[in-house]
């Protein structure tokens, strides 16, 4: 069976890929990753096959600077739908109308969906594993009559607020509003003679990384799978290698926040580490060196690097403090860490606080994230025991899960049932 993996040129996003595209190898399958170049050094570095299709996005730089037209900016954008405004037509029709050309467009630009749909008729893959954000893996599928299926690297947010949207719509009357979505796609898709179905948004079905607990139950076909830590090419440094002496902390802004335009992403660094410079704890801090410019002054019992593989450094920690990235959030719920989050964008907040409500986590918005409240927060969560008792049942949920190893029968059978082979 020949698999072809797609993600938009963010590191973070293909990384969740890696475990499932190396199952799939192991097991005898060729395997493809198709991105734009600027992924191609990531995914080779991963021991897998790149196609580089297509020219860079700049996604990053063009999010940082739209307004959401909800009375916010798109960069803070509160998915969670625990929020009322969530379920508001307004706050959906938005959602709605700007995604299309601020959000998917640009991380699927036209160069690079014409690519993944040239290289898959020439491959001709049986099945498509796409990133939930890289719909020109569903085109380029329906092109060639291959199954597809998003994998999820976090709550499936996007879906939600699109059933709500069609569900609302439905209600009001006839032309009232445009599905701004459903016809950029179908004018996309109308460049290779093809239409447009829910599936090019959801998939053929779903592969969910996220524990049960947390995982959303939104009626679609969804394979649960394991969440395999994989953090790009990685080295355990010296001071690694020797158990701590001290209780010790992460504090990690992830990778995201490194990347170009993703300015907005970074929290109020200055000062944070003050209010824990008398902690009896060993706190470990990820920043590169724009981060590192941010912070006048280091108290003594901070140690900063600018990389450390957290599936190497978290198992050694007793708390991390973050901001929700998946990646962080997902080792972490891996190696039951408990974990201290100040959520930032998009679907961030729904784990924090889901994360939350079972005990694993303790939440501080950002308006909220002063050095006094990291110092208080951080104390909560090493000492109170509900925390670890917490993280532990989330790792426990985990470990229950399917591996990716377990779950390739299961795509094997889907993909023999959804492959159109008239196509």
């Amino acid at each position: 069976m020949r698999v072809l993996f797609t993600s938009f040129a963010m590191e973070t996003h293909f990384l969740s890929m890696v475990p499932l595209a190396w199952a799939m190898r192991t097991a005898g399958h060729e395997v493809r990753v198709a991105s734009q170049p600027g992924l191609t050094r990531a995914i080779t570095a991963a021991g897998l096959t790149a196609v580089p299709v297509g020219e860079d996005h700049s996604l990053l730089d063009v999010v940082a600077g739209v307004s959401d037209g909800a009375d916010g900016s798109w960069n803070s954008v509160d998915l969670d739908p625990a929020r009322p405004e969530a379920h508001s037509w307004t706050f959906l029709k938005a959602i709605n109308d700007i995604l299309p050309e601020r959000f998917f467009a640009q991380a699927n630009n036209d160069s690079m969906v014409d690519g993944i749909v040239e290289f898959a008729r020439s491959w001709r893959p049986d099945l498509v594993v796409w990133e939930p954000f890289t719909v020109a893996g569903a085109i380029a599928a329906r092109a060639v009559g291959a199954a597809h299926a998003r994998l999820l690297w976090g709550a499936d947010l996007l879906v939600d607020l699109r059933a709500r949207f069609l569900s609302q719509r439905a209600e009001r009357p006839s032309g009232a509003a445009d599905d701004v979505l459903a016809g950029w796609l179908g004018g996309l898709l109308g460049r290779y003679d093809l239409t447009f179905d829910e599936t090019i948004v959801r998939g053929q079905w779903t592969i969910d990384t996220l524990p049960a607990s947390i995982r959303m139950s939104l009626g679609e076909p969804t394979v649960p799978m394991r969440y395999v830590p994989y953090n790009g090419t990685a080295v355990v440094p010296d001071w690694l290698r020797v158990p701590p002496t001290r209780t010790r902390v992460c504090l990690t802004l992830g990778l995201t926040a490194r990347g170009a335009g993703a300015d907005y992403l970074l929290g109020p660094l200055d000062g944070l580490f003050d209010a824990v410079g008398d902690l009896d704890v060993e706190i470990v801090a990820t920043l590169d060196a724009a981060q590192r410019e941010q912070v006048s002054r280091l108290p003594d019992n901070v140690r900063v690097v600018d990389f450390v593989p957290m599936h190497a450094l978290l198992p050694t920690c007793a708390a991390v403090a973050h901001h929700c990235g998946a990646g962080t959030w997902s080792t972490a719920a891996y190696h039951g860490v408990p974990q201290l989050i100040s959520p930032m964008v998009f679907e961030n907040s729904y784990r924090a606080r889901r994360t939350a409500e079972v005990g694993a986590a303790l939440v501080i918005p950002q308006s909220e994230l002063t050095p006094q409240a990291l110092r208080a927060g951080l104390l909560r969560v090493l000492t109170e025991s509900r925390f670890a008792e917490g993280a532990d049942r989330l790792r426990n949920e985990s470990m229950s899960d399917p591996t990716p190893n377990d779950v390739v029968p299961v795509l094997e059978k889907l993909t023999l049932q959804h492959r159109d082979l008239d196509a």
